[in-house]
């Protein structure tokens, strides 16, 4: 963690020269290019700017009260007002040192810790989770482990869809058309038969309307509301057949949750927030219907509350009680907010939800802030939305059917395609060892392919890219940790090295490279949990892979001797142990022989 010292150090030759400056944002990072340096700071040019001064003259100064010489060969200004520092080998070797012995793993706690609350996955009762599930799952499940390894509270809550309008229908499918011995078989599958069957038939623009079948239901919907025994108890076995399977998946990802507050928990507190929201002046009537219109304080452009039709801005509210005096989405998550506020005092809570879902957030948070505006001072509400899954026509991925692809079904495919690659590789080992095989690096395939793009880019699903054992894939990633254990399995009659580490030796490019890119895995882990966005630690990885492949292929480790072998043996270990916690911070499984 060289990095740290000196940002501090240079934060206080800052001040030393402008007493009165806000160095927070005074930060060191990774050099771009090697050639320039080990670590960079652009922060002098925007103060300068601030107070009108020559960013060049500015970093002069700074530099003339810099101290950084335990751990700086040289100090570089560069360009506009770049400070350029390049680490001694000494101060490279002693932090690698420190690692071996377990003193570290190149992060650190943070020493300001936040309370996070990260809302994913939420799938919907009665529907199987299907193919775009792995999107908010994989990607809040590997924030929350980030976010935790970095010494922040974090408390993640499912917040399933177990309440509406679809209940109504189910309830007259349960009634009426229930197969008992296929719901038995599979339940998820035998619910969403029953929700195709009644849902077109409740519709009045398609051919199969019903209208005594419609209003059927939503008699059954108003009985459920009102709390009659019979129908609260099928809505329950249907929230219990669907959360077991739920769980299954869950189970099979390694994904778990602090809570599963479904939209159902907080219906008694809806009529409440309606008359909140007008008491405050927020919502008003409009044709029947209690809806927030803009206030007029953003832009046009920027406003969610306006649309744009035929060249002129017109009202596009949030509707928070339909004129039927039912509610929506929007006063569900206006009561969830309030809840979480209450029960657990959040720095942020994140959504971890599909951009087609941004304008849904930004009239929610904006709302928000004008119902309670001083709790949503001490909270930073923030969407982290994410692009789609494409197949090879560039449209949603589907099946050859046409319809959604079933993640249960895509992590079996993803295993069993997994299987027959590690058969043919490795056809004398036991089944059942190949079976688990199989199971890591399908698993891990499939989830890192998701989490290797910029979030917010569509993606092309593609079983051999996912697979493969070369370019940027988990399987990759696995065989190369692998590879390292296998280096120690070979090496267990060299006796405890470890011990015997007093300093590497870093006098090959390789070597030095490696280790240089080992430095930087604490500040990828903070810009993950800083930016939301899991691919910079997917990138990292694959790098120190590729380091760590030139670096033994040039470099003889078991062939070296003494205090060389050591420093080498070091430098293995510590790209594995890297590797194994970075992978993990993914939510993805290592293995010691692939």
């Amino acid at each position: 963690m060289i990095h740290e010292p000196i940002q501090q150090s240079l934060r206080n030759a800052v001040r030393a020269v402008i007493p009165d400056a806000d160095t927070s944002a005074v930060l060191v990072r990774p050099c771009p290019d090697p050639k320039f340096g080990d670590y960079q700071s652009n922060a002098l040019m925007a103060l300068a700017k601030v107070r009108k001064e020559n960013p060049r003259q500015l970093a002069e100064r700074v530099k003339a009260k810099l101290d950084v010489g335990e751990w700086c060969d040289a100090v570089d200004i560069a360009g506009a007002g770049f400070l350029n520092f390049r680490v001694k080998l000494s101060a490279i070797s002693r932090t690698l040192t420190a690692a071996v012995r377990g003193e570290h793993l190149f992060f650190q706690k943070t020493a300001q810790p936040r309370t996070v609350l990260i809302d994913f996955s939420s799938p919907n009762v009665a529907k199987p989770m299907h193919v775009g599930h792995i999107r908010s799952t994989g990607i809040g499940d590997c924030l929350q482990r980030v976010l935790r390894l970095l010494g922040h509270r974090v408390i993640t809550d499912n917040h399933i869809g177990d309440w509406g309008t679809q209940f109504g229908m189910l309830l007259v499918g349960w009634k009426t058309e229930l197969n008992p011995t296929a719901l038995a078989a599979d339940p998820l599958a035998e619910l969403e038969r029953l929700y195709k069957l009644i849902s077109p038939q409740c519709d009045e623009e398609l051919p199969q309307f019903n209208a005594a079948l419609r209003d059927r239901a939503r008699t059954e919907l108003v009985k459920l509301q009102a709390g009659d025994p019979e129908n609260l108890g099928i809505w329950r076995e249907i929230i219990r057949l669907s959360q077991a399977q739920f769980d299954r998946i869950y189970s099979r990802l390694g994904v778990r949750f602090d809570y599963t507050l479904g939209e159902s928990f907080y219906n008694p507190h809806l009529e409440e927030v309606v008359r909140s929201l007008r008491e405050k002046g927020v919502a008003q009537e409009s044709n029947g219907a209690i809806v927030v219109f803009s206030d007029g304080s953003i832009p046009p452009k920027e406003d969610p509350f306006l649309v744009n039709r035929d060249g002129e801005w017109v009202p596009d509210p949030a509707l928070v009680r339909k004129s039927d005096g039912g509610f929506n989405y929007m006063t569900t998550d206006l009561a969830t907010i309030e809840h979480r506020l209450k029960a657990w005092s959040p720095d942020e809570i994140i959504y971890v939800v599909d951009d087609r879902q941004a304008p849904h957030f930004r009239k929610l948070f904006l709302t928000f802030a004008r119902w309670q505006p001083e709790a949503a001072k001490q909270v930073r509400l923030w969407h982290i939305g994410f692009g789609k899954i494409l197949g090879d026509d560039n449209k949603p991925y589907r099946t050859r059917s046409g319809d959604t692809v079933k993640l249960a079904d895509l992590l079996d495919e993803a295993e069993q395609r997994a299987f027959l690659l590690v058969s043919e590789k490795n056809p004398d080992l036991p089944e059942g060892e190949r079976r688990n095989i199989a199971r890591v690096v399908g698993l891990g395939a499939v989830k890192y392919a998701d989490l290797l793009p910029n979030r917010q880019s569509d993606y092309l699903f593609s079983w051999d890219k996912m697979l493969a054992l070369n370019g940027n894939t988990a399987p990759y990633l696995q065989y190369a940790y692998a590879r390292i254990c296998s280096i120690f399995r070979k090496a267990q009659d060299l006796g405890p090295w470890r011990s015997t580490v007093n300093g590497l030796s870093l006098g090959a490019p390789e070597e030095l490279v490696l280790a240089r890119h080992l430095l930087n895995f604490g500040l990828v882990l903070e810009a993950v949990g800083d930016e939301c966005r899991p691919n910079f630690l997917c990138n990292y990885l694959y790098e120190l892979a590729g380091h760590f492949a030139r670096f033994y292929e040039a470099c003889p480790v078991l062939k070296a001797e003494g205090a060389m072998r050591v420093s080498r043996l070091a430098l293995c270990d510590l790209t594995a142990r890297v590797l194994k916690q970075g992978l993990e911070a993914l939510g993805i499984e290592t293995l010691e022989l692939m």
